[in-house]
């Protein structure tokens, strides 16, 4: 092997060990959030920027399935438009959701967030007029 081969080779592994080490050092938070019957809860309302996971229990006392909606908008949680029970999701930018979870069941939903203001919200017909709604901040 050459020894200008070679030296391309090692640069080539030494970037590839930073890009491994700037992914791993990478923000990284668990959010735990309670559904309840009329509020989504969650334990804290500002994280920093990166990798988020959200604990998502269905801890209502209604025998219904919710779901968390991960919304990225200014608008005021409970300013949301509302059409025909819901709140029409294409309207703003969607990071991702975790359906359908079942009375005393929980899920995980890992989304990468930017900095921004965030609404969370259970979009099931007539739950979001109900009160389940909450903000998140998410900070540098």
């Amino acid at each position: 092997m050459s020894a200008r081969f070679r030296g391309c080779t090692t640069i080539f592994v030494c970037a590839a060990a930073l890009s491994l080490v700037s992914v791993s050092s990478e923000a990284s938070e668990t959010i735990r959030v309670k559904l309840l019957s009329n509020a989504i809860q969650l334990d804290t309302g500002s994280v920093k920027a990166g990798t988020l996971t959200f604990e998502v229990t269905n801890a209502a006392d209604n025998n219904m399935k919710h779901e968390l909606v991960v919304l990225k908008t200014d608008t005021a949680d409970d300013r949301l438009p509302v059409k025909n029970g819901q709140v029409p999701e294409a309207r703003f930018r969607k990071m991702g959701e975790a359906e359908d979870v079942a009375p005393g069941k929980s899920k995980r939903l890992t989304l990468m967030l930017a900095p921004g203001h965030y609404v969370l919200i259970c979009n099931k017909a007539g739950h979001y007029s109900q009160g389940m709604h909450t903000a998140l901040l998410v900070t540098r």
